[in-house]
C-alpha cells in the first residue's frame, strides 16, 4: 500500500486525526523515568528518538499535521519542544491526571465540536513498533472499519503466553472493504494467569489488547454517555469552549471535578457488549516498555559483552556479565561475574536489581512515595 498521503475527499482516510495520550509516569522504569520527565519524554530503544517523537513520526504518513496530544501541564514545554509542529489547540493539557476515559473521550468530544464525521485513533505515547508500514497498514483498515460503524481496537498477535496484557477474544470476520481482516470482538479479558493465556495463544482467537482505538468521535460520545453520563456532560462543556477565549476558564473549573475511568470500561467494553466493536489484528512488532527487561529486550543500542548499554557517554566495563545498564551519569560502572542485571544510574537515586525481578520496580516506587521520599520521584 503507498504511503502517499493526498487521499481523496470522500475516501475515510481524509477524515481521520490521530490522537496522542502522553500520560504515564512509567514507574517501572524509575529512576530513569520520573514524574517531571516521564518514559514517553526518553529514548529507550537507541534509535536516536524519544518514543513521543516516534509516536508522531509514525502517524505522520496518515495523519499528516492533523494530530492532536493530551498531556500533563508539568510536560507543556518538554512536548512542544519534541513537537514543535502541534498548533496551541491541538495541545490538551490535564491539571491532574485523570485516567484515559478523560483524556481520550476530551480529544473526541473537541473534535466533534470541529466536525462530527472525524474518525479518531488514539496510539499511546510510550509504545515501540516496528516496521511502520506494516502498523500504517493495519491503521488504514482499522479507518476503514470505523468507518462502517464500528469502534475499532488494535489487537496485537501474541508472541508468547503474556500475563501482562489484557486480551481481546475476536469472532467472526465482517467482511467490511478496504479491511479485509477486521473481525467482531466478542469480549475483552483481564490479563491472566499463565495456564490460562497460554490456552488464549494456543486457540488462535486472541489477540493483546494494546489499547489503540480507531473510532469515528461520534460513536464514541454515544457510549460514553451512555455509560458515564456525568464524565461525557463534563467533557462536553469543555469542548464547546475550547475552540473560545473560554477554554482555560471552563476546563480548570470542570476537569478536577471528572470522575477517573479508564477508557476500556468507559467506552470498550459496553460498547463490545452492544456488537459495536471490532479488531484489525496487526503483525507489527509491539512493546509497551514496561520494564527494564523490555528496554534490554527493544535495544538496538550498543551491546558491550552481553551487556545493552544505554545513556549519552556511559561508561561501563564488564567481564563475564549480562544484563542492561542505563547510565546519566559519567561514573564508572564494572560488572564482573554478574548475570542478567538491570543497574539505573542517575544523579540521585541507583536502581540495581535482575531482569527477572524488574516488574517489581513500582513496589519500591510506592514504598518511596509512602515514607514520604518523593524528592526523587
Amino acid at each position: 500500500m503507498s504511503n502517499d498521503k493526498v487521499t481523496s475527499q470522500d475516501s475515510p482516510l481524509s477524515r481521520f486525526i490521530a490522537v496522542i495520550p502522553a500520560g504515564g509516569v512509567g514507574t517501572r522504569l524509575w529512576p530513569l523515568s520520573r514524574a517531571a520527565a516521564p518514559k514517553f519524554l526518553h529514548d529507550l530503544t537507541g534509535s536516536g528518538s524519544t518514543l513521543l517523537r516516534a509516536t508522531y513520526d509514525r502517524l505522520e504518513p496518515l495523519a499528516g499535521n492533523r494530530v492532536l496530544v493530551v498531556t500533563g501541564n508539568a510536560h507543556r514545554e518538554a512536548v512542544c519542544r519534541q513537537l514543535p509542529e502541534v498548533q496551541d489547540g491541538d495541545l490538551v493539557l490535564e491539571s491532574e491526571p485523570k485516567d484515559s476515559g478523560a483524556a481520550i473521550g476530551l480529544a473526541a468530544a473537541i473534535l466533534h465540536q470541529r466536525d462530527p464525521d472525524i474518525i479518531m485513533g488514539s496510539f499511546a505515547a510510550d509504545h515501540v513498533i516496528s516496521p511502520d508500514d506494516l502498523f500504517q497498514e493495519t491503521v488504514r483498515e482499522a479507518i476503514h472499519t470505523a468507518a462502517a460503524g464500528k469502534i475499532v481496537t488494535i489487537g496485537i498477535k501474541p508472541t508468547h503466553p503474556s500475563t501482562g496484557f489484557g486480551y481481546i477474544r475476536s469472532g467472526a470476520s465482517l467482511h467490511i472493504p478496504g479491511a479485509p481482516n477486521a473481525q467482531a470482538v466478542v469480549e475483552f479479558v483481564e490479563k491472566p494467569d499463565e495456564d490460562v493465556a497460554q490456552q488464549y495463544v494456543d486457540s488462535g482467537d486472541y489477540v493483546w489488547n494494546a489499547g489503540m482505538f480507531v473510532a469515528p468521535v461520534s460513536l464514541m460520545l454515544k457510549h460514553l454517555e451512555a455509560n458515564q453520563p456525568e464524565l461525557f456532560t463534563g467533557l462536553q462543556e469543555i469542548a464547546e469552549a475550547w475552540d473560545t477565549p473560554r477554554r482555560d476558564e471552563v476546563t480548570a473549573r470542570i476537569w478536577p471535578t471528572l470522575p477517573k475511568i479508564a477508557i476500556d470500561y468507559a467506552v470498550a467494553e459496553p460498547a463490545a457488549a452492544a456488537g459495536d466493536v471490532a479488531v484489525v489484528p496487526g503483525s507489527f512488532r509491539w512493546d509497551d516498555v514496561g520494564d527494564f527487561a523490555s528496554v534490554g529486550r527493544l535495544n538496538s543500542a550498543k551491546e558491550v559483552d552481553e551487556v545493552t548499554v544505554l545513556g549519552e557517554g556511559a561508561r561501563v566495563f564488564t567481564e563475564k556479565a549480562s544484563g542492561v545498564v542505563v547510565s546519566d551519569t559519567k561514573r564508572v560502572i564494572a560488572l564482573i561475574g554478574i548475570k542478567d542485571v538491570v543497574i539505573v544510574d542517575t544523579p540521585d537515586a541507583l536502581l540495581v536489581t535482575t531482569k527477572q525481578h524488574s516488574q517489581r520496580v513500582k513496589q519500591a516506587v510506592d514504598a518511596l512515595k509512602a515514607s514520604g521520599d518523593t524528592d526523587v520521584l
